[in-house]
């Protein structure tokens, strides 16, 4: 049978229209059991003509659609065919599993991963996601990714790194390897919703070296956490006022400053105190009574018309970033106002502080949703633990009232 021209396929569609019956034009002769096949179906108000793969396997014929004319041309239609299922049939495979065999680009795997990421609720995504952008127009998004080689992703770091910026290199590194880890796992993985296969034999990331990470050991004592949360209070100069109350939930809870960051309306009850996170960066839910100087706070403060308790000064719709509160007190530590101290530190002073006042570890972990690793936590143990954490945030609100209250008669004696 003679291969189907764009003509031939016009007077189909005008017979179809006319009589009313369905036809099914054959492009040339196929492979092997297989062949390319456009269906023109009568409707109401039109002919519907849809390109398939046709196989007979097994004395059944099957067909899988592949487009839809004129949308997808006939020249679109013979190259798609003979590229993902001539030779599945030829081979004897079910068309049924066939799909897209290109291998994909660079920007088909950072966007798949960065959708991975997504559909996981991780709420790194976006941050990865505007990283990848970046390095994909350096690396050149429509090579294929298998191609990227180890000293190209070396040019990329090394700029960063020589402009002393070896966090920001590091976070880069761990883009690319993240992205190709995932990659390769995904090519037979059954759960992932990738279009494409990208065939890569190996991580061209995986050979850089990491940067050699620092253990913080940085923790305020009692006099510079009096000094920074009454600079909080009442701060020397112009600052957004929901950063300086995120950065003092922060410090009577001790949480995560992702997650205070983006508290909103409806992980707060007031009624019972208590912040409920449905899911958190280890990927588990996480509720905490806040000790009552907080929820004093948190009560104190009128969420915004979307919600959130910490909005952005430049865009209200979103919650401030975790990188917005943290450059926020690297320029107050630079100008002198207040103890030298990050985010992070403050976390490891609420459990240093928290133990001092009485705070059993075990409790001071399961406030802070530490992941615990023994059997009996991980599978067993269902406890909630709420009793036991609204004994130990009381502990930590009378500690810290005290102290506040101590520091504040020595400097009006």
């Amino acid at each position: 049978m003679a291969n189907l021209t764009d003509g031939q396929i016009r007077q189909a569609i005008k017979r179809v229209e006319q009589t009313g019956k369905q036809e099914t034009l054959v492009d040339g002769d196929g492979r092997g059991t297989g062949r390319l096949v456009l269906i023109l179906k009568p409707m109401p108000t039109r002919v519907t003509a849809d390109w398939m793969a046709q196989q007979w396997r097994d004395g059944k014929r099957t067909k899988k659609k592949i487009g839809a004319y004129p949308s997808t041309p006939l020249s679109q239609a013979r190259e798609v065919f003979k590229r993902d299922f001539a030779d599945i049939i030829q081979r004897g495979r079910s068309i049924k599993i066939a799909g897209d065999t290109r291998p994909g680009t660079v920007a088909d795997l950072f966007e798949a991963y960065v959708l991975h990421l997504k559909g996981n609720a991780k709420m790194s995504w976006k941050e990865t996601e505007k990283g990848l952008n970046k390095i994909a127009d350096t690396l050149g998004r429509n090579r294929l990714a298998r191609e990227i080689e180890p000293d190209e992703i070396v040019e990329v770091i090394r700029p960063i790194y020589e402009r002393g910026r070896r966090a920001m290199a590091d976070h880069v590194r761990g883009y690319i390897h993240a992205a190709y880890s995932w990659g390769m796992k995904s090519e037979h993985d059954y759960r992932s919703a990738s279009p494409r296969r990208f065939r890569l034999v190996y991580n061209p990331a995986a050979g850089i070296p990491t940067e050699p990470k620092t253990v913080g050991t940085r923790w305020l004592d009692e006099d510079e956490f009096v000094r920074l949360y009454r600079w909080l209070e009442c701060p020397d100069a112009p600052v957004h006022p929901p950063y300086t109350r995120a950065v003092r939930i922060l410090m009577l809870t001790g949480q995560r400053v992702e997650e205070i960051a983006r508290l909103h309306i409806d992980q707060w009850n007031a009624a019972e105190r208590i912040v409920d996170w449905s899911k958190t960066k280890n990927g588990k839910p996480h509720a905490i009574p806040v000790p009552s100087l907080a929820a004093e706070l948190i009560d104190s403060i009128k969420p915004n018309q979307h919600g959130w308790f910490f909005p952005s000064a430049m865009d209200p719709t979103r919650p401030v970033s975790h990188g917005t509160l943290y450059s926020f007190m690297w320029r107050q530590r630079d100008r002198g106002v207040i103890p030298v101290v990050t985010n992070r530190d403050l976390r490891r002073t609420w459990k240093t502080l928290a133990g001092k006042a009485g705070v059993p570890k075990e409790i001071r972990d399961r406030i802070q949703n530490h992941a615990l690793q023994d059997v009996s936590s991980k599978s067993y143990d269902r406890w909630t633990y709420m009793p036991e954490k609204r004994a130990g945030m009381a502990k930590w609100d009378e500690f810290v009232r005290a102290l506040l209250a101590k520091k504040d008669m020595r400097q009006a004696a």
